[in-house]
């Protein structure tokens, strides 16, 4: 293991569109006698270029959550709710709650401020298919106040249940009946999501959990990382994105943490690119990490691990026991997001007591893998949605 985060880091390869302006309005305001996580603050339509094909009516809102960085008080985070088309079946559409995988940590970068990548349009339209409305968060200081802490377990899990329950609270025609779903950065959310739930938010009916690409931090791991990290050398790769992913959890690290030292992580040579991180969106940024010919050897400073162990340490589940079953997607040739890794949060949460079914995708990389989930996820979910067994398989199928 000689690769700083590429064992766990969640994060989306260029495919997500280039960020850009949004066209949507800003949701008009809600105003509560009592501020509680998961109130709806505001809402407005959704301008129908930002919406999914196949949609009915879509809305951006705002609404409050738990601040997941300190654990308490509160904190507000924007999203967007969309509809599939026709009247709503009795009992109202039940949720697929999407948490995204990496735009970048600028606000602009918000997935409800952005139409959708052609490949999570064509994702996303699937579970609108299937009679789900959909539930997507752009998570803590992502399109709202306050800088958004990359990769923070905590902090997405709380975006994304609260997220949840200001749309049942506040909007018509949604069940409480729910299935968690992610790629990448959103598979360590929904994860991270359904294992907070029982305590956060247990009136949550939570069916299953679908994650694709899914990082994942253990002590061990973050050892190992440290370690990696000074022997990268002449080994690691060109156009390298797990240069890229360091670079926004720096990012992250120093909006909220004032003291955190720059140049005890990153070399003078990465410092153009981890300025570049705060304000622009992740294909800009991997543009900027391959113009400047930064790779692990050159952008890593020798402290690199050290300084960003705090938010490896953030990364960190709760428990690796769910109460609900789990799907797994991972695609053979990932190198975002290392397969080795994967397929030992797999091993880990079936020891844990979890249900896991796991899938294995030859020859296909970390986004390739979201949409060739999709026969196998949507047997999966129709299982768990029903109340029916899942056959668990620790060693995924495909293998």
């Amino acid at each position: 293991m000689n690769r700083l985060p590429a064992l766990m880091i969640g994060a989306l390869m260029p495919a997500l569109a280039a960020c850009q302006q949004a066209a949507s309005p800003a949701p008009a305001p809600i105003v509560h006698p009592v501020a509680a996580a998961g109130s709806l603050t505001a809402q407005a339509p959704l301008a129908a270029a930002d919406s999914v094909p196949g949609a009915g009516k879509a809305l951006t809102i705002g609404y409050l959550s738990t601040d997941g960085v300190t654990g308490s008080g509160l904190v507000p985070v924007t999203g967007e709710v969309i509809y599939p088309a026709g009247p709503a079946p009795a009992g109202g559409w039940p949720i697929v709650a999407w948490a995204h995988g990496t735009v970048g940590i600028a606000d602009i970068c918000a997935p409800s401020r952005n139409p959708h990548s052609a490949r999570d349009k064509a994702y996303l339209a699937e579970w609108l298919h299937r009679g789900f409305a959909i539930v997507a968060t752009d998570y803590q200081g992502l399109g709202s106040d306050g800088t958004h802490p990359y990769l923070n377990a905590r902090a997405e899990a709380y975006s994304v249940l609260d997220g949840i329950r200001a749309a049942l609270s506040g909007l018509p025609d949604l069940r409480n009946r729910i299935m968690i779903v992610g790629q990448s950065q959103g598979a360590g959310a929904a994860f991270a999501a359904t294992a907070y739930a029982p305590e956060y938010a247990p009136a949550l009916d939570i069916r299953g959990t679908v994650a694709t690409g899914i990082p994942y931090m253990t002590p061990q791991i973050a050892k190992a990382l440290t370690d990696g990290a000074r022997g990268a050398g002449k080994k690691a790769p060109k156009d390298d994105p797990v240069v890229a992913y360091a670079l926004l959890m720096g990012a992250a690290k120093a909006g909220l943490d004032p003291s955190f030292d720059a140049s005890a992580a990153f070399t003078p040579r990465a410092m153009k690119a981890f300025h570049a991180a705060s304000s622009v969106c992740f294909p800009d940024l991997f543009d900027r990490v391959k113009a400047d010919r930064l790779t692990q050897a050159n952008a890593f400073a020798p402290g690199v691990g050290t300084a960003l162990a705090p938010s490896f340490r953030a990364m960190a589940f709760p428990t690796l026991k769910l109460k609900t079953p789990l799907f797994v997607g991972t695609g053979a040739k990932d190198r975002d997001v290392a397969p080795d890794g994967q397929l030992l949060l797999v091993k880990d949460a079936c020891r844990a007591g979890t249900i896991v079914q796991a899938h294995l995708y030859k020859g296909l990389d970390h986004s390739e893998t979201v949409m060739a989930s999709v026969p196998d996820s949507a047997a999966f979910t129709r299982a768990v949605m029903a109340g029916e067994p899942v056959q668990p398989s620790c060693a995924p199928v495909g293998e």
